[in-house]
């Protein structure tokens, strides 16, 4: 149900983007509007308390949104408290995001690494994917403790894992078959 209710709102804000020549603008809206969401687990919490009128959601939309958001995703916002479905935001813009990105010939990476990548591996890492993909490549670096060193790369459903513990895993599978690391 939650994936219908994000594509279906996804959808419609994308479509709305398309007649509108506005897809790379509302994506960039987007972007800026979950970075607030991601820092500020008050405002999704004030947008889902009970307590709150709808009026009073609303009027918080247009004044906490209105210079980071155009009029469309201002409505867009303003239905979701309307209809009770808040709880959608960031899954509706994620998918609008996923949309704009493939009409715009962009693809996502996450790199996850032991630690923070310099801009310099980030870059290198980038033009390697500009060049597998022949596509425009954003990237974004994840730490993940579970790494001991390496890297693992996600591009949409591919996964390069070049992680230690992924080559120990496949030492130790070759060794238990009895073949060769």
């Amino acid at each position: 149900m939650v994936n219908e209710i994000a594509e279906r709102y996804g959808q419609g804000l994308f479509e709305l983007a398309t007649e509108n020549n506005t897809v790379r603008e509302k994506k960039a809206q987007c972007e800026s509007l979950l970075k607030i969401l991601k820092e500020n687990n008050e405002v999704e919490l004030f947008l889902r308390a009970v307590k709150i009128t709808k009026e009073e959601k609303k009027n918080f939309i247009t004044n906490v949104f209105g210079k980071v958001v155009d009029q469309d995703i201002l409505n867009l916002l303003k239905l979701l408290v309307d209809c009770g479905r808040v709880t959608y935001i960031d899954e509706i813009l994620r998918k609008f995001e996923t949309l704009a990105n493939e009409e715009l010939g962009i693809v996502k990476a996450v790199v996850y690494s032991a630690r923070k990548l310099s801009q310099e591996d980030l870059n290198r890492i980038q033009e390697a994917l500009i060049q597998k993909t022949k596509k425009t490549v954003t990237i974004e670096n994840h730490i993940d403790p579970q790494i001991i060193a390496g890297i693992k790369v996600t591009v949409g459903n591919n996964v390069t894992d070049i992680t230690t513990k992924t080559k120990i895993e496949r030492m130790k599978n070759a060794i238990l078959k009895g073949g060769q690391a």
